[in-house]
């Protein structure tokens, strides 16, 4: 299967990246079939030298059945080159970890309290062994 996808080159910490044709089961910075474009993520959204595509390709091989990637997509969708892909579900992610376990808290009282129950019952067992182990250290 095909993919239009991102290989990533530059130095350590400073990425550039080739939008490459290249077929799936191939590792994400080998062998491609061809250069499509490029992308520097360190450079503002405003400049153009930040994306450059070379549009009629990458339909060429959209017709082919080549699959973008969500990243790639997102690029293309901002140059008019396919639909803006819809943004996909990313739950919860970004928000704060202590704000998620207070809206967890809140959604899930129900849920909590059948646990609550259940080391109740659990307890009265745990502390029958406790009292026969000391018997055990007196016969001794």
């Amino acid at each position: 299967m095909l993919k239009i996808r991102l290989s990533r080159g530059g130095t350590k910490k400073r990425p550039v990246y080739k939008v490459v044709i290249a077929d799936s089961r191939r590792a994400r910075d080998g062998r491609f079939i061809e250069k499509v474009g490029f992308f520097n993520p360190l450079l503002p959204k405003d400049k153009k030298e930040r994306v450059g595509l070379e549009a009629e390709r990458i339909k060429y091989w959209l017709g082919e059945g080549a699959q973008p990637t969500t990243r790639v997509a997102r690029i293309l969708g901002e140059n008019k080159i396919i639909p803006m892909p819809v943004n996909g579900s990313n739950p919860k992610k970004a928000i704060p970890k202590k704000e998620r376990k207070k809206e967890g808290d809140e959604a899930t009282p129900a849920v909590t309290a059948p646990k609550a129950e259940a080391p109740k019952a659990e307890a009265p067992k745990a502390e029958a062994p406790k009292t026969e182990a000391p018997k055990a250290e007196e016969t001794k």
